[in-house]
């Protein structure tokens, strides 16, 4: 427990980092599979007063098991998530500016790139709608995700959740959901970006999960 305190402290920093979260808005979460429990960012501490021993450990009903602080408002959510989908290590909230944008129009993010076909298998789904606080979010993302291959998801009005085996693989998929979008949005300034087949996109996203890499 020790060890993924300061792993989930070390990945909070990679947030304001790559621009994707203001103040103090955004979490990392992780899973600990031995315990059944989770750590969390504490509510409303910035990125920069963090440490390992900060991080609150919950249960997965959101209840306090240890830690100094109150757990995030999004504490629920992360809790849902990792009760409905045993796979899931590592879960990440941010409103970073591009992908939200595309929340606040109620838009999915659209597959134009290579990279976002290798990353996401697709286009970033939509979520609908839900309120902060409980697990409505939480259900919304189990329902969606669990028809797609994307790691992330955007919520209506809200923003982006990724989602990972690991909580680095979470936050990359957070880096990588910004990146897309910031790209999807300057595309569609230009012009009418041009489409990616689904066949190819099946075909990019195995070569990226099958074969590219060590």
């Amino acid at each position: 427990m020790i060890d993924l305190r300061k792993t989930v402290c070390d990945l909070h920093a990679l947030l304001p980092a790559n621009d994707l979260v203001a103040w103090t808005s955004g979490n990392v979460s992780a899973r600990d599979a031995e315990t059944d429990t989770m750590l969390i960012k504490p509510s409303g501490l910035g990125f920069d007063e963090l440490t390992p021993e900060s991080m609150v450990q919950t249960d997965l009903y959101a209840n306090v098991v240890e830690g100094p602080y109150k757990p995030s408002s999004d504490t629920a959510t992360h809790a849902y998530i990792y009760r409905h989908m045993p796979e899931v290590g590592g879960v990440v909230h941010t409103h970073s500016r591009y992908a939200t944008a595309f929340a606040a129009v109620g838009r999915p993010i659209p597959c134009f790139l290579t990279a976002m076909a290798d990353e996401f298998g697709g286009p970033i789904p939509l979520g609908g709608f839900a309120l902060i606080g409980g697990e409505e979010i939480g259900r919304e993302v189990v329902r969606v995700l669990s028809a797609h291959r994307s790691p992330a998801i955007v919520m209506q009005n809200h923003g982006v959740f990724a989602l990972g085996k690991t909580p680095k693989e979470a936050v990359k998929a957070a880096i990588m959901c910004e990146d897309v979008a910031r790209t999807s949005w300057l595309a569609l300034q230009l012009g009418t970006p041009l489409p990616i087949s689904e066949d190819d996109i099946t075909k990019l996203h195995e070569r990226y999960t099958t074969v590219y890499g060590q």
